[in-house]
């Protein structure tokens, strides 16, 4: 529940700014760290069936954030890949999200800070374990 309201709030104070939904800018940030990545495989990570990922990734691409393309290697898998222009909306919103958290962070006692640092790990865990269960559940 804390973390649904702490996400919920960070993609109010920033998300919008870029246009982008809470969906979108989720997409645009795993095709940025990755630079390309294949759709169907975007689909998994994202938890997303592929007709709506379709239509999420034409919106992203008609703003020029994305771009999709055949596989070199494969024609029948089709590639996103990050534009520039997708690039530095995604840094920028980026920056943004790091502010309202190191905004609200040093507000916190050294105590706290250590207890949510020692919680990054299970975190994490719990985060991977949650993304592979449910790309299994998908196939």
């Amino acid at each position: 529940m804390a973390l649904g309201r702490i996400a919920r709030r960070v993609d109010r104070r920033t998300t919008g700014a870029g246009g982008l939904t809470r969906s979108q800018f989720s997409i645009l940030a795993t095709v940025a760290r990755r630079e390309t990545v294949g759709v169907r495989e975007l689909a998994e990570i994202e938890g997303v069936n592929p007709t709506m990922l379709s239509r999420m990734l034409g919106k992203l691409e008609d703003a020029g954030l994305l771009i999709r393309s055949p596989d070199p290697d494969d024609k029948r898998v089709v590639r996103a890949h990050i534009t520039d222009t997708g690039a530095r909306t995604f840094a920028d919103l980026r920056r943004m999200r790091t502010a309202v958290f190191t905004e609200h962070l040093a507000e916190l006692s050294p105590d706290r800070l250590h207890a949510l640092h020692d919680a990054l790990p299970a975190l994490e865990a719990l985060a991977e374990q949650m993304c592979r269960r449910s790309a299994e559940e998908r196939r």
